[in-house]
Formats: C-alpha cells, sequence, structure tokens
C-alpha cells in the first residue's frame, strides 16, 4: 500500500448522505476542480508523512462541514490550511471560494499543536463528511457500516504510516484506536467540544509534555 492506492481507497467510496471531498464538488462553495485540489492536498501530506519518523497520529471522529469537507484535511479549516502546510513544509492551496470559514474544534486544535514540534498526522476514524439527509451542510457522526470502513482505512494509514503513538480525541475515537493500536501506545484526550476545550488542552499538554494556556 502507497498513498496513492490509499487516496484511490478513498476516492471509490460512494455512501448516501456522506460528502466525499476527494471526487465530489459542492455547488455552492467549491471551485471547480475542488475535488483534484483536495486530493492533492492529502497527498502531499501523506507522501511527507510517509518518509517521517512519525511520532504520532491524532484521531478524531468525522470530518465537519466547516472544516475538512472544505479542505480535505482532518481538523483543518481554511484558516488554518496554512498552518497545516507550513508544519509539513508544502505549499496548498483553497479549493473553496468567498470567505474564509472557521471551525470551532480546528482552532482548539490548531491552538494546542502550535505548542507540539513532534510530527504529527491528523485523522478521523471516518474520513469523510457525514451529514444529516437533505442538510449537506450539516454534521452528523458516522453510522456502523460507516464505522467499519473508517477503521479499516485506520488500519491501512497505520500500517502505511507507522506512527509510535495514537492519539484519540473523544470516546469514539478512543474506542476504535484501542481496537487498532496493536502494541502501540493509546493516549485519550477528551473532545474540546461541548465544554470540553480545557480539559483537551490539559490533556493534551499532559501528553506531548508542553505548555498551555
Amino acid at each position: 500500500m502507497n498513498t496513492s492506492q490509499f487516496i484511490d481507497q478513498l476516492h471509490a467510496i460512494k455512501i448516501d448522505c456522506v460528502f466525499n471531498p476527494y471526487s465530489e464538488r459542492c455547488s455552492i462553495f467549491d471551485l471547480k476542480n475542488a475535488a483534484e485540489i483536495r486530493s492533492e492536498t492529502l497527498r502531499k501530506v501523506l507522501d511527507k508523512a510517509d518518509t517521517t519518523n512519525l511520532d504520532s497520529i491524532w484521531i478524531g471522529r468525522d470530518l465537519g462541514y466547516r472544516g475538512g469537507r472544505r479542505t480535505g484535511l482532518a481538523f483543518t479549516d481554511d484558516l488554518h490550511l496554512e498552518a497545516h502546510a507550513n508544519r509539513w513544509e508544502v505549499k496548498l492551496q483553497r479549493s473553496t471560494h468567498g470567505d474564509e470559514v472557521a471551525e470551532r474544534s480546528a482552532t482548539v486544535l490548531w491552538q494546542a499543536l502550535s505548542r507540539v514540534h513532534s510530527s504529527v498526522f491528523l485523522w478521523n476514524v471516518f474520513p469523510l463528511h457525514p451529514f444529516v439527509a437533505d442538510r449537506p451542510l450539516s454534521n452528523r457522526s458516522h453510522n456502523a457500516v460507516e464505522r467499519n470502513i473508517g477503521t479499516e482505512l485506520l488500519v491501512e494509514l497505520i500500517d502505511l504510516l507507522q506512527p509510535r503513538k495514537l492519539l484519540p480525541i473523544g470516546k469514539e475515537a478512543t474506542h476504535i484506536a484501542l481496537k487498532v493500536s496493536g502494541k502501540r501506545q493509546v493516549l485519550p484526550v477528551r473532545h474540546p467540544s461541548y465544554g470540553g476545550q480545557r480539559a483537551f488542552l490539559e490533556q493534551v499538554s499532559k501528553h506531548t509534555g508542553t505548555d498551555h494556556d
């Protein structure tokens, strides 16, 4: 399995009430070649991570409509796309037009990540954007079928990137991380949403040996 084959697998996923940012285009916000831009974005970051002695994969739940749906990168909204690019020393471009859109979870995560100097790859249990029927700009939790698809992809990603540790964010991600970790260390943290911001920052600080505000 190489990075191109991994992205090809992502391309092929088609599920009702799921937006695949690597093969689909949002008629409201996306540039004409948005899917190609997002695929290239992920490929560049994957290629860099594949040639790095990767410290950890931070794992969330799903892509959100204000973040990864637009950028193709987990926990990354428009406002943090450049930070993500700089972290991996690659050039990335927006796949959307209009004003930049912020996502709260991305903002908090990048606040923590800005203090972490080890190599970190961001991902989700389900790496696409699940939405409520007839409401494409909404978020929902993935279902059991989608979780199984995402878990298989996560296993392949771990095998490809060979991280030393997994840092799952939230209970659902922790459950899956423990399931697929093998002998790797799993360092769970609370999800920053719904009042969990302080706990998230404190736990990330503890696990990474960094300071937090």
